[in-house]
């Protein structure tokens, strides 16, 4: 872990394609044992940055993208005899079967594992697989969702998972994730490889595909005291799709979030929970608004401060290896988008997402 950790600032985001409303980059420069990709899709773009999407839609704009990167994991060789893994409930937003449907890749089995918080006194103490049905493919390709925060669900469900193909005999290829997440999951996967080729020195290794970006999760409470540690995303110290960066600089409001992903599992299956997770943001920080500027906040949710140089800008970023043109219209952007916050104060800003998020889900306010 050490060593990734040495390796982070000279990684870059390299172009690997782009066709079919999709692009996709993949890490280089790192070191790493596994592979990692960063899809972008119009429809993940808009999933990331409207926590107003919710129910099946939320699953809905995640199938373009899981079907393309699909596809091409499989003209490259890279899934074989699939059995796909869903750790309940977050893997049933992620279109896995369905994105092998339409590939043609025959799925074999599939899987499922809960892992579910243990709490002591109102905090989360541990986390616990209270249901298991697993099936086994030997050699092949384990296919999964997750979104990776603190990444102990996944540490601790690839554990049972490859301590049961040992146990039975078997062993596995590679492993396939389709990740909303970031830059904990990637020391996590660099681990578990270490261990994994301890006993099966043939493993291959991890593909993780990353939607819009590998981001970071929020360290401490922030400026606004809003903030949920180790749960909520953003983009401090991570990588950051182009598309995403720019779709997200398009509206006022959309870097303000809580979180990149607001809700997982929540956002899809108790609606009301997530409406009123969001409502209580917004207005928590129109009541810190004349504590906090916001320009300090913008620093913050950038992860750098401002102004900063088009060199430093691109090293923070991790786009030396972008088109120079590319990377010099979205330095700009970002120029634009804070030129353009000079006449706007937090307290108008959190007034009118609150306003506008309670006209869009009013059906679900209780």
């Amino acid at each position: 872990m050490s060593s990734w950790k040495e390796n982070w600032d000279r990684v870059q985001l390299v172009s690997e394609f782009s066709e079919q409303d999709a692009d996709v980059y993949r890490l280089e420069g790192g070191e790493f044992l596994n592979e990692y990709y960063v899809i972008s899709a119009p429809q993940t773009r808009k999933l990331l940055n409207t926590p107003e999407i919710v129910g099946y839609e939320v699953y809905h704009c995640m199938l373009p993208s899981t079907t393309r990167m699909m596809s091409y994991l499989e003209e490259q060789g890279k899934i074989t005899n699939a059995n796909i893994l869903s750790i309940l409930r977050g893997a049933l937003n992620y279109p896995l079967e369905e994105s092998c449907y339409r590939d043609h890749i025959r799925v074999h089995d599939i899987s499922f594992l809960s892992s579910e918080k243990v709490f002591d006194h109102d905090e989360v103490a541990g986390l616990e697989i209270k249901y298991s049905k697993l099936t086994m493919v030997s050699g092949g390709t384990l296919l999964l969702g997750d979104i990776i925060a603190s990444g102990e669900t996944l540490r601790r469900c690839m554990r049972y998972v490859t301590d049961f193909y040992r146990q039975n005999g078997g062993s596995l290829r590679n492993i396939v994730i389709f990740a909303i997440g970031g830059t904990r999951g990637i020391a996590l996967l660099e681990t578990l490889t270490q261990e994994i080729r301890e006993y099966w020195p043939a493993f291959e290794g991890f593909i993780t595909v990353f939607y819009e970006g590998i981001f970071s999760t929020c360290e401490d409470k922030g400026l606004s005291g809003l903030n949920s540690p180790n749960v909520d995303f953003g983009w401090k110290g991570g990588i950051i799709s182009p598309k995403f960066r720019q779709a997200t600089f398009a509206v006022r409001e959309s870097l303000f979030e809580k979180s990149v992903i607001c809700g997982g599992g929540k956002r899809r299956y108790e609606i009301q929970a997530h409406v009123h997770e969001v409502l209580s943001y917004w207005e928590g920080l129109e009541k810190c608004a004349d504590t906090i500027t916001l320009m300090s906040l913008l620093e913050e949710k950038l992860g750098y401060p401002l102004p900063i140089a088009y060199e430093d800008w691109l090293g923070i970023n991790h786009y030396r290896r972008l088109g120079s043109e590319e990377a010099m219209w979205l330095y700009k952007q970002e120029k634009g988008y804070v030129e353009s916050l000079a006449d706007v104060s937090l307290g108008e800003i959190a007034a009118f997402r609150k306003k506008q998020f309670e006209e869009a889900v009013r059906q679900y306010i209780l």
